[in-house]
């Protein structure tokens, strides 16, 4: 029973890592992210709602509305060498969206503001019921959706300064097994689902040294996202289930806060690149405490190192307009993953990543515009022991993650 008590803990505690490295998502603009999903220190579109506020009043255009949609999808596979046994999460296809609207002041011409509604973290991952480690995870599914009302103030014609508050808001559901048999063989269950919700803010300055070099800086804080009356429910073996009931859990969990530095420059007037060094501060996520609104002598609750580290992203890329209907671009960027040794797990089974980029643009009109991207992700293969749950195996993930989006300019 001892052991059942430490299987289901734990079981509870990589619900955590729904919130970690392995699922932040940078799809935030199709412009930026052929180029890397670099942008901070160009003034591209609507998307500098995100990127850098500050850049937002320097868009020519009065008002305009842009959507958009990237498809992510996720290859990855466990393996133990030792026992020769390879498994693979079931195949699916990851929707994160976009939307920007931005509208500028004729009376207060250095004045513009925007509203932004994008999805920076979001996941889905689904092994088979009967895999290896079902008793740590079956299935796992978050959503979250960041809305951010922005402002932005061109100070001078080199210098711009935005800012913009941020309501987050997220569900999840999680699977996983319960290593208990009932009298026809079949294994328990556990199901978690919560919502939550957070505030915080993103700020921007940005320099326009002259018409080929431009700077920018970029902070969107910590959101501490808390979850209240999430439920905790088990499917047990009837003789076991006095010791797991089903009830309600609180708990809260910092988003980590992300500082980055960008460079424009513009050779000529076709030709744009861009350098963006991203730091995201994922130390701030340390521990996870999980309070249980009714505990038992085998249901406890949960206080569990996580011990990430801080980590940076460099991002490269280049835009080059052929004609005046059409656009490509390039990027590359490499992201250092913030899970230490010790702490992978088959929630995010996340190591340093290589991504490569591609876009392109096409103006129907002069007010419609049609902008796609690819991105092709490497994860780096990885071997770890989880130090709680002494889970052993070796990882490899990869992507393949498309993306479109309309912008109307009025």
């Amino acid at each position: 029973m001892k052991k059942l008590s430490l299987i289901i803990t734990i079981a509870l505690i990589s619900s955590a890592t729904l919130f970690a490295g392995g699922f932040q998502i940078n799809l935030q603009g199709q412009k930026q992210t052929g180029m890397g999903h670099a942008g901070t220190g160009l003034c591209l579109d609507n998307a500098s709602i995100l990127f850098n506020p500050g850049a937002l009043s320097f868009l020519d255009s009065l008002k305009g509305i842009y959507i958009g949609a990237s498809f992510i999808m996720p290859r990855s596979t466990y393996a133990d060498y030792a026992t020769r046994y390879v498994a693979h999460p079931v195949k699916h296809i990851g929707t994160p969206f976009t939307l920007y609207a931005v509208y500028k002041f004729k009376k207060a011409k250095n004045w513009n503001c925007g509203l932004g509604i994008y999805t920076p973290f979001g996941s889905k991952v689904q092994w088979e019921d009967d895999w290896k480690g079902q008793f740590l995870i079956r299935e796992i599914d978050l959503k979250t959706i960041f809305i951010q009302p922005t402002v932005s103030y061109k100070i001078n014609d080199k210098i711009g300064i935005g800012a913009g508050f941020v309501y987050a808001t997220g569900s999840f559901a999680l699977r996983k097994g319960v290593p208990i048999q009932d009298t026809l063989g079949n294994y328990g269950e556990g199901n978690l689902e919560g919502k939550a919700s957070g505030y915080g803010f993103n700020a921007g300055i940005y320099f326009k040294l002259n018409e080929k070099i431009s700077i920018g800086i970029d902070y969107r804080s910590e959101v501490k996202v808390a979850v209240n009356g999430g439920s905790a429910d088990f499917q047990v073996a009837q003789s076991v289930a006095q010791y797991f009931p089903s009830t309600t859990f609180s708990t809260q969990i910092r988003l980590p806060q992300v500082a980055t530095l960008g460079l424009g420059f513009a050779p000529n007037k076709k030709l744009k690149l861009a350098l963006d060094v991203n730091f995201v501060g994922w130390k701030s996520y340390d521990s996870l405490i999980i309070d249980f609104e009714e505990n038992t002598d085998k249901l406890k609750d949960i206080h569990s190192a996580r011990m990430y580290k801080n980590a940076y992203i460099f991002r490269l890329g280049a835009q080059y307009k052929l004609n005046e209907k059409w656009t490509v671009r390039l990027g590359t960027y490499y992201d250092m993953t913030p899970v230490q040794a010790g702490y992978l797990t088959p929630e995010t089974p996340d190591a340093d990543k290589l991504g490569i980029t591609a876009g392109a643009s096409f103006n129907i009109t002069k007010k419609i515009h049609i902008d796609a991207s690819f991105l092709y992700i490497e994860g780096k293969q990885r071997t770890d022991t989880n130090l709680e749950t002494q889970f052993t195996g070796t990882y490899k993930t990869r992507a393949f993650v498309p993306g479109v989006s309309l912008e109307y300019v009025f």
